[in-house]
């Protein structure tokens, strides 16, 4: 049986079929891949939480995961929520991936946190490299087309 890893995915809500295929990706690879992204889909009757609770949950499922993936898509940059997520997984210490979502390599702008913090950034389709990157495994930094960029930022491994 696969180890279990805990992410978190941070992404723009309008790209949730991404983070599905991401996962599902994963999963046809072997790993076994728990999402603690909060889920804007699944308030109770349609009552949308106050702002100081989402940020605590927020804060609590990126504390329970090691890895935070940013899916980085046309709009993910001008998130006020992904740019939160950024800034919790970099005070908290953890390992931060960047994947542009399937057809935005050449249109995407990636958030500022990321370019300075991310530990790999890697295109769609290089993504039988992630299970790798989740374990801990330091590969070059990609360009969109998936061609190494020439960057490397190595994270020390850390423990969850």
């Amino acid at each position: 049986m696969a180890d279990q890893h805990n992410v978190f995915i941070s992404h723009y809500g309008k790209d949730d079929e991404h983070v599905q295929s991401l996962k599902d990706r994963l999963k046809s690879q072997g790993y076994d891949v728990r999402n603690f992204s909060v889920d804007s889909t699944n308030h109770k009757n349609g009552r949308k939480p106050s702002d100081a609770v989402v940020e605590r949950l927020i804060q609590m499922r990126i504390k329970w995961s090691k890895t935070l993936i940013c899916l980085i898509g046309n709009n993910t940059h001008t998130r006020e929520w992904v740019d939160f997520e950024l800034k919790e997984a970099i005070e908290q210490g953890k390992r931060i991936i960047g994947v542009y979502a399937h057809g935005c390599k050449e249109t995407a702008e990636i958030p500022d946190k990321l370019k300075q913090f991310a530990s790999n950034i890697i295109g769609w389709n290089s993504i039988d490299k992630l299970g790798e990157m989740i374990e801990g495994k330091n590969l070059p930094i990609e360009n969109p087309n998936g061609s190494p960029s020439g960057q490397s930022f190595v994270r020390p491994d850390i423990s969850c």
